[in-house]
C-alpha cells in the first residue's frame, strides 16, 4: 500500500511532532495552569457526556 520510503517520512514526522508538542507545552506550562485552571473539569464533563450517549444509544437499540 505504502512504499518503504513513505513509511519512513511518516515515523520520522510523527516522532518530530510528538516532540516539537512536548517542548511546546512544556515552554508553556505556567500559562497553562493559570489560564486554564478549571479544564479538567470541562474534560470529564465531556468524557460523561460521550459515554451516556453510547450508554443510550446501546441501551435502546438491542
Amino acid at each position: 500500500m505504502f512504499s518503504t520510503g513513505q513509511l519512513i517520512f511518516a515515523v520520522f514526522f510523527v516522532i518530530a511532532f510528538i516532540i516539537l508538542m512536548i517542548f511546546s507545552y512544556r515552554k508553556d506550562l505556567k500559562l497553562h495552569r493559570k489560564y486554564y485552571k478549571g479544564s479538567i473539569f470541562i474534560l470529564v464533563g465531556f468524557i460523561i457526556f460521550i459515554l451516556l450517549l453510547f450508554g443510550l444509544k446501546t441501551y435502546l437499540h438491542p
